[in-house]
């Protein structure tokens, strides 16, 4: 992580402080600017249905007029909501001391924005799940499912609350990813200091052995002494027990690229570690 400029999605949810906590937490380390973004969806701004085709003609005009009134009034105030949203968190990031903050409401579908704006970001920045998320716990939120799959930059999900992060975990499983994981954590500022475990599931293959001595090899070249483990069992169980065993803050783990079996969801192991951790997850592809 450079000092690229970091993209917050902030929203109406609970998840939104957090967001903004993450946010300035990871500026502070990396001397990186924070935009805020917050996205009024196509539903937001559409009009209402006109069930009005069966009234009489006068009727019909006048009722036409002030559904279109409501219409406006309507979308002037999801507008005036957006933009309320995002000073709330302007402020919040820059009471933790980030000055550089700036803030976008945009209209149309999130997807289409984030892939718009990360061009010039080095980080995509989300809650785990959105407005609806006390109704859903048991599932991730439908944008950042979305947004996974499409982002070609690390996207940070921010868990429900924050805590200043000092144990960072390292999910390596030998693959491409894992290895883009663990370069970008040696060139990332917002890692030096910070405790960092390298952990594999699995047997005590010499693939394994050998990957983790590479991941030791490299974070330690880049000034970060890790320790490495190899656990038993399935990644998605021993990976949590461990986080919690260890009191690890962060995870951090590979998302899988595109193919045509994968397209629709991310990775099964990403997926349930994303929504079963307590802890803020950085994905990188």
């Amino acid at each position: 992580m450079t000092q690229d400029k970091i993209i917050a999605l902030v929203d109406g949810s609970i998840y939104a402080a957090s967001v903004c906590e993450h946010a300035a937490w990871i500026a502070s380390h990396t001397g990186s600017s924070v935009e805020l973004v917050h996205v009024l969806g196509r539903r937001e701004a559409a009009p209402t249905d006109d069930h009005s085709g069966a009234i009489a003609l006068g009727a019909r005009t006048t009722l036409l007029t002030q559904l279109a009134e409501l219409d406006a009034q309507r979308a002037k105030l999801i507008s005036q909501r957006g933009r309320a949203i995002l000073d709330d968190a302007q402020a919040l990031v820059r009471q933790a001391g980030v000055a550089d903050v700036t803030t976008r409401l945009r209209h149309g579908d999130i997807v289409e924005t984030v892939a718009e704006v990360e061009r010039e970001a080095g980080l995509i920045l989300i809650g785990k799940r959105g407005e609806a998320a006390d109704f859903a716990k048991g599932h991730l939120g439908s944008n950042l499912e979305r947004i996974v799959r499409a982002s070609h930059k690390p996207v940070f999900v921010a868990a429900r609350a924050f805590k200043p992060i000092s144990k960072v975990l390292i999910a390596h499983d030998g693959g491409a990813s894992a290895a883009k994981a663990v370069d970008h954590i040696a060139r990332s500022p917002l890692f030096q200091g910070l405790s960092v475990h390298v952990v594999t599931v699995g047997d005590a293959t010499p693939a394994a052995t050998k990957g983790l001595a590479e991941a030791k090899a490299r974070l330690s070249a880049a000034g970060i002494e890790a320790e490495t483990s190899i656990l038993p069992g399935q990644p998605e169980t021993a990976l949590s027990t461990f986080i919690d065993e260890v009191q690890l803050d962060m995870l951090v783990m590979g998302a899988y690229g595109h193919s045509r079996i994968r397209s629709l969801i991310i990775g099964s192991t990403t997926t349930e570690m994303v929504r079963s951790c307590k802890v803020p997850v950085l994905l990188i592809r």
